[in-house]
């Protein structure tokens, strides 16, 4: 509605272009410039309305010129003939720009569309139970009527338990989409083949790097569950929060570079106890500010949001206070992930020691 609404008032700028120019040829003594001047109306609304609305202002300004060589008696004159022919055939090329401009927004829209069933494809909502974990996910796009995010996350089972993948690609909507088919694409081939989570971190950097512009990384934290404990690599990415009796922010031991970047991050492992539950989430949570760029208060309100006993209300719970704390949309994308251990069967279904990864963190 804003996207008409706008074209409109352009399309009506246009016409007043036009008919300002025609006014001045008509009645202002000692205007020189020939009626051909009355083409900048077409050009505009060329570049700025549709097909048929170009069309209506290359007509208006096509009569007006005819009009302007009645009262100024220029008809017949060898000038007038000519600036009327150049004024014409620059309506016909405004008209085909126009045209021209239509089927390009046409073709975005349906790579848009694509895009939207591609993301929706890898990203596919998620409430289930893996491999004894349950794990609950909500994805919110900042792009207003579109799906295409530019955070990803994803949940396998594994010969080494269940493997959960979160990550935030650098950008937003249709050029973050490449780099999040290779990045879905690298977990889900290396997460089954890889013992270490170190190691399935280098490999997948390794993997989306020739993907990746100069610029362009993605922070990730990769999970994988075991009986009464979590073990995790975190590249560059938010740290994850165990919600319990209390709420700790689980900090890698050594910060590390995103994915893209040559990272090599240190595993380290983490404690859970019965009823603990993991929250994962992208910085567009945790760097939501108000309009006086607050941040906000992630500790307290993750606190109050898991009172909910269910992980679904518990995530919808806490995007809408996030949302209440901006007062608007949030202005960047948002993946939330929440993962509770339901019994033992998360154990790994082969024993593989993790080589290199730290103690414990937080009883």
């Amino acid at each position: 509605m804003r996207k008409w609404r706008g074209r409109s008032s352009l399309w009506v700028l246009a016409l007043g272009v036009s008919c300002l120019l025609a006014a001045l040829c008509t009645c202002v003594r000692g205007w020189s410039t020939g009626v051909a001047v009355l083409l900048i109306g077409s050009l505009l609304a060329s570049v700025w309305s549709s097909v048929r609305r170009t069309a209506v202002v290359v007509a208006l300004t096509v009569l007006l010129a005819a009009g302007i060589g009645v009262v100024r008696r220029l008809l017949g004159t060898p000038g007038f003939g000519l600036e009327f022919a150049v004024l014409v055939a620059g309506g016909a090329l405004a008209v085909r720009n126009a045209a021209r401009h239509a089927e390009r927004e046409s073709a975005l829209a349906r790579v848009t569309e694509v895009a939207c069933a591609s993301q929706s494809a890898l990203l596919r909502p998620l409430e289930v139970e893996v491999g004894g974990i349950e794990v609950c996910t909500r994805q919110h796009s900042s792009m207003r009527g579109a799906s295409v995010c530019g955070d990803l996350y994803d949940v396998v089972h594994t010969p080494y338990g269940t493997r959960l993948f979160v990550g935030d690609v650098r950008g937003h909507g249709l050029d973050s989409l490449r780099t999040t088919a290779a990045t879905m694409k690298a977990f889900r081939d290396l997460a089954y083949l890889t013992p270490g989570l170190a190691d399935l971190a280098t490999a997948m950097d390794a993997r989306i790097a020739p993907d990746l512009g100069p610029e362009d990384f993605v922070t990730a934290v990769i999970a994988e569950f075991a009986p009464g404990e979590v073990r995790l690599v975190n590249c560059g990415h938010p740290a994850p929060l165990r919600v319990g009796k209390q709420i700790r922010l689980l900090e890698p031991p050594e910060p590390a570079l995103p994915l893209g970047m040559r990272t090599t991050p240190l595993p380290h492992r983490v404690y859970l106890q019965p009823g603990e539950r993991l929250l994962f989430y992208t910085d567009g949570l945790s760097e939501a500010r108000d309009a006086d760029g607050v941040e906000f208060p992630l500790l307290p309100r993750v606190a109050e949001a898991m009172a909910e006993p269910s992980n679904s209300d518990a995530l919808d719970a806490l995007y809408a206070m996030a949302i209440a704390h901006t007062g608007r949309p949030l202005t960047d994308d948002v993946v939330l992930v929440l993962c509770r251990a339901t019994d033992a069967t998360g154990a790994p279904l082969s024993a593989c020691p993790q080589e290199g990864i730290s103690p414990a963190a937080g009883r």
